[in-house]
């Protein structure tokens, strides 16, 4: 593995190969008196920002040119004006409808009359019983089911399989028929 790496001296030959000299491991050049960018620096000065102004590379060049470019792309026209760029064409904010319109307009014209043709599914429930399986089995023609109702109490009245109303029975022209007794409040 250490037999893949090269080493200081021969990075440095391959820089001074590519037109630049290389640092050395303690920032001085191999050459002498250079500074970690490949410039000369006279004998007796350090390196330091302030003192050497320095040439920028091409690849600095390009990452700044690249830099500006993205700027400008992702803030078109945003420093010289305020409010909507006009990139965006007409734009105008959101107006929310007033509650009271609103009210006024409830369903916008569907009213309860849409409903009148939904079918509904009614039953009135005389009764309620438990059977075992083996008494289910054990019915014939005549057998009498016991309910938990006694004669004369209300029956329910429900839609959907909701308990809406009671009402009692009656028998009118020989058919049954349930007269309303009471509406029951509907539970949430």
């Amino acid at each position: 593995m250490a037999d893949d790496l090269l080493k200081p001296e021969e990075i440095e030959a391959l820089l001074k190969a590519a037109g630049g000299a290389a640092s050395g491991p303690q920032g001085g050049s191999a050459a002498g008196g250079g500074d970690s960018f490949g410039q000369q620096q006279p004998a007796g000065r350090s390196a330091s920002p302030k003192q050497t102004p320095r040439s920028k590379s091409a690849t600095e060049r390009l990452i700044e040119q690249a830099e500006a470019g993205l700027a400008a792309a992702v803030a078109p026209n945003l420093q010289s004006s305020t409010g909507i760029p006009r990139d965006l064409g007409n734009a105008s904010p959101f107006q929310f409808k007033s509650f009271e319109t609103a009210e006024n307009n409830a369903g916008d014209g569907v009213g309860l009359s849409a409903l009148q043709d939904v079918e509904l599914d009614l039953r009135i429930e005389l009764g309620r019983t438990e059977l075992l399986i083996e008494e289910v089995l054990q019915l014939r023609e005549g057998s009498v089911v016991p309910l938990n109702k006694l004669a004369g109490d209300p029956v329910d009245i429900l839609v959907n399989g909701r308990l809406v109303a009671r009402g009692e029975v009656l028998v009118l022209n020989d058919n049954f028929c349930v007269r309303v007794a009471e509406i029951v409040a509907p539970t949430l």
